[in-house]
């Protein structure tokens, strides 16, 4: 029995022994094995980067006009294009139309940011604004600001006054929806915690609400912007004499589409500068958010 008794009590120290030292074993050839640390986001932000698809549509448009198989005659080459752009610059038609449109949708997309906002905070941090504003705003939702043209040109005519309501009021819905969504999306935690520490309604409103309600806020601006290059280029072909709209406008009677792809172009620019104008304010405004866009 003596002898026995040392093989028992030894016994499970040995067994135990390759339990503790193969997991770790295992987990260190893991790590070693690849060498680097598993990334799991898109990786990192390359400066410029959202250029590589205009530029690719360039490329196959030019490749397919300077092969043939783009008939001039539907569509120009980017080399007409280009020289028409030059001559319309030295005329001095296109500036004085791009000043035009930039005048109508920078108005529309003030006057419709600054409404949308101020509906969204009264509808988002009232009962009563919520009852009396969000069904009639959800109602407008499901209207095009464009099936209201008729009745805009009945009540206001076709003049300048015109043009920039249709676009606010396209502006106004979209940033209303995103910033009223945020501000009702705020975690109930925090409106607790608010409480608990005995905050005013203006330091509520400060300190927790705004800052919470930012990020749906920019998303709603960045579609603001389409938003009002969208209307401009419909309210420009109203009884209009300058713009972008009815300069493309006029080209189509004549048949001309170099001049068309020009007012198009210049509209893509505009709609790319405005919304990495935007993004660049949102990185400024929240950098103290991490996403995956960083």
């Amino acid at each position: 029995m003596t002898d026995t008794l040392p093989q028992v009590r030894s016994a499970p120290p040995a067994a135990k022994e390759p339990v503790r030292t193969a997991a770790p074993r295992e987990r260190r050839t893991a790590v070693t094995a690849t060498g680097t640390r598993r990334r799991l986001g898109p990786g990192k932000a390359v400066p410029f980067a959202r250029l590589t698809g205009p530029v690719l549509v360039v490329l196959v448009w030019w490749a397919a006009s300077a092969t043939g198989y783009l008939d001039p005659r539907i569509l120009s080459g980017p080399g007409a294009v280009f020289s028409t752009a030059v001559d319309l610059v030295k005329s001095g038609r296109l500036q004085s139309n791009m000043a035009v449109s930039l005048q109508r949708a920078g108005l529309g997309l003030l006057f419709g940011v600054l409404a949308g906002v101020v509906l969204a905070v009264a509808a988002g941090l009232s009962r009563v604004g919520e009852y009396l504003l969000d069904g009639t705003l959800q109602v407008k939702r499901a209207i095009p600001s464009l099936a209201l043209l008729p009745l805009m040109i009945l009540w206001l005519g076709i003049g300048e006054q015109m043009k920039v309501t249709v676009i606010a009021l396209g502006v106004a819905v979209v940033v209303y929806i995103n910033t009223y969504a945020s501000l009702t999306g705020i975690d109930r935690r925090y409106v607790e915690l608010g409480e608990s520490l005995d905050l005013t309604r203006l330091q509520f409103v400060t300190k927790v609400v705004v800052p919470g309600a930012l990020p749906g806020f920019f998303v709603g601006l960045r579609l603001a912007v389409t938003a009002s290059w969208l209307g401009l280029v419909v309210v420009e072909q109203v009884n209009a004499t300058k713009g972008l709209g009815y300069m493309m406008f006029q080209a189509q009677l004549y048949a001309q589409s170099d001049v068309i792809i020009v007012g198009l172009v210049v509209y893509g620019i505009f709609g790319f500068v405005s919304d990495a104008l935007v993004r660049a304010a949102e990185r400024r405004v929240l950098s103290w958010r991490r996403t995956l866009a960083d």
